[in-house]
């Protein structure tokens, strides 16, 4: 039997490195590529983010004027958003986003930094893809980013990939593919000279094809697919995609 699917399991562990590890670490390029072309999507309609974490998109949407609402697996990372400016001011329901309703009818529903793959089975993620699309007025969008699963990386079922490094830190992953179930179970490390800290995570993956599936089985459909949030084509080449679909 597996083990019960715990949504805040992976907030609790992290939340209080999360934006040391994460936000620092990522290109500010890629974010406010990522808010630009959500802020455009949402056409001035309210925007519900799934995962909200500690806000990465969700306060720069919000200083642009819209209103913004979430739902966060995890009550640390929620504490981590109240404590920044602006953060005490966006609803946050704390639960599954797979199922937890929040109220109100959205113009852009979000689901970025693959998320998506959090959710332990196919089941979960088709009744995510059902979740956005009751919170979607109509014409509505929702917008998926994740990446597309490297199975050629891995050599008799593991892989270890070097994320980052610098000068105080190094930030590694090890993982662990069952090709059958489509999952990935992964510990990154991070390094610092502060101390080692492991932070483990599964990834129920999905391809793309799939994922355009559950959207339809929701009654929602493919109105375009990037490799990123400059709108480049997607591509064989691609190794992540945003997908926004439209109800």
């Amino acid at each position: 039997m597996g083990q019960v699917f715990d949504p805040a399991a992976y907030g609790r562990a992290i939340a209080d490195v999360y934006d040391d590890i994460y936000v620092t670490t990522m290109a500010d390029r890629a974010t406010e590529s990522a808010v630009d072309r959500l802020h455009g999507l949402a056409e001035g309609l309210p925007v519900l983010e799934f995962g909200i974490g500690t806000g990465r998109l969700a306060l720069p949407l919000a200083a642009r004027g819209l209103t913004v609402a979430g739902v966060e697996g995890s009550a640390e990372m929620v504490r981590e958003l109240r404590a920044k400016p602006g953060g005490d001011r966006i609803p946050v329901a704390v639960g599954d986003f797979a199922t937890t309703r929040v109220e109100g009818e959205f113009g852009l529903v979000v689901l970025a930094i693959n998320t998506i793959f959090a959710l332990p089975s196919q089941e979960a993620q088709v009744d995510c893809f059902r979740n956005a699309a009751a919170h979607l007025r109509p014409g509505g969008r929702f917008v998926v980013e994740t990446w597309i699963p490297d199975l050629a990386a891995f050599r008799n079922g593991t892989a270890l990939r070097l994320l980052s490094l610098s000068e105080d830190r190094v930030f590694a992953e090890a993982a662990r593919l069952s090709r059958a179930d489509q999952m990935m179970y992964t510990t990154k490390v991070n390094l610092t000279s502060g101390g080692l800290r492991l932070l483990p995570a599964n990834h129920r993956y999905a391809w793309p094809a799939e994922l355009d599936l559950m959207a339809r089985l929701a009654g929602m459909e493919l109105e375009h697919r990037w490799s990123d949030w400059d709108a480049a084509p997607f591509t064989d080449d691609s190794r992540a995609h945003v997908s926004v679909y439209r109800l």
